[in-house]
């Protein structure tokens, strides 16, 4: 990152914020930018950093190609983390999702290699492995296009890959929050949709730095995933809410009972990294660049929250509370 022009989209975002704040305090990078539709939020952040020189706020959206071509201009990364991720949102807003999540990844994909960013790295979900719902098929599509998107480069400089992890604890959205603002409104009940729900874990700063590492590591083409532990979600429920009682309300529509970042399918095409599996594609491009090593995986193998090998205990669910 030192001396690099760095730009994110979604900037305002849970993730945004903490990669904002980690790039600020730990590189030397020259220029960041905060690239968002948000003015508001745009205008809060601004506040934080008054007295930064280094960083940047641009407004506009992914959904403009030609917004995003000046913006890149000068830039040597980007990180993706611009999108429609509220999945009853999603569902009721279908195409809305579809211009951004998908129309959005193509645009940034073009306006990177006309401006020959160096390096292009796209936040995707546990949803969209095996998807079941809206958001996550148009993050699949978006996967796909950013891995094969490197098909596009020819002689250029530009690179593409993926990091796909669970849900972030803590961030805007998340059950934590939820379940805690409950708690401090007195509530007796804690709404649960499933006893059997598990949940992998992982925490801000944790995903922020498994995305610099990977931009660090990544030829293009590269969907990495990080090994993270699970946890159930009604043991979630009561180390942040001990005497509360227990409300079944049914999965909700969309929802699955256990988060999967691999699936079998995958797995001929995943290798083990040691703390991390790397996905990758099956192109003549790829095979060309001579992969990156590892381990192959079994071809039964799967990578999903309720057969993990590494579960938080209450305890451990305690202090990652305490330190978030």
């Amino acid at each position: 990152m030192d001396g690099k022009s760095v730009l994110i989209t979604g900037g305002t975002g849970s993730f945004g914020k903490a990669f904002v704040r980690h790039l600020l305090s730990t590189t030397s990078v020259s220029r960041l930018v905060v690239f968002s539709r948000d003015e508001l939020k745009q205008s809060e952040m601004a506040a934080q950093y008054e007295k930064e020189p280094r960083i940047r706020f641009f407004i506009g959206d992914v959904r403009d190609y030609g917004r995003l071509e000046r913006a890149f201009d000068g830039v040597d990364i980007v990180v993706h983390a611009a999108a429609l991720k509220q999945v009853p949102a999603v569902e009721y807003n279908p195409i809305e999702a579809v211009r951004t999540n998908i129309n959005g990844a193509e645009n940034i994909i073009n306006a990177a290699l006309d401006r020959d960013v160096k390096r292009v790295i796209a936040l995707s979900t546990d949803k969209a492995s095996s998807p079941i719902n809206l958001y996550g098929a148009t993050k699949l599509v978006s996967d796909k296009l950013f891995v094969n998107g490197n098909a596009y480069v020819g002689g250029r400089v530009s690179r593409f890959s993926v990091v796909r992890y669970g849900n972030v604890m803590g961030s805007r959205g998340s059950v934590v929050p939820f379940f805690k603002r409950l708690v401090a409104e007195g509530a007796r009940k804690i709404p649960i949709t499933d006893e059997r729900m598990t949940r992998f874990s992982i925490t801000l700063p944790q995903s922020v730095k498994f995305v610099v590492d990977s931009l660090s590591r990544m030829k293009g083409g590269e969907l990495f995933v990080p090994k993270i532990p699970s946890l159930r979600v009604t043991e979630l429920a009561q180390v942040i809410a001990p005497n509360a009682e227990f409300e079944h309300v049914g999965i909700r529509p969309g929802e699955k009972l256990h988060e999967e970042m691999i699936s079998t399918d995958d797995a001929r095409r995943t290798v083990d990294m040691g703390d991390h599996y790397v996905i990758q594609p099956q192109t003549e491009w790829w095979n060309r660049r001579g992969g990156i090593g590892g381990s192959p995986v079994a071809s039964d193998f799967s990578y999903s929250s309720d057969k993990n090998t590494h579960w938080l205990s209450p305890d451990e669910l305690a202090v990652m509370l305490k330190e978030m």
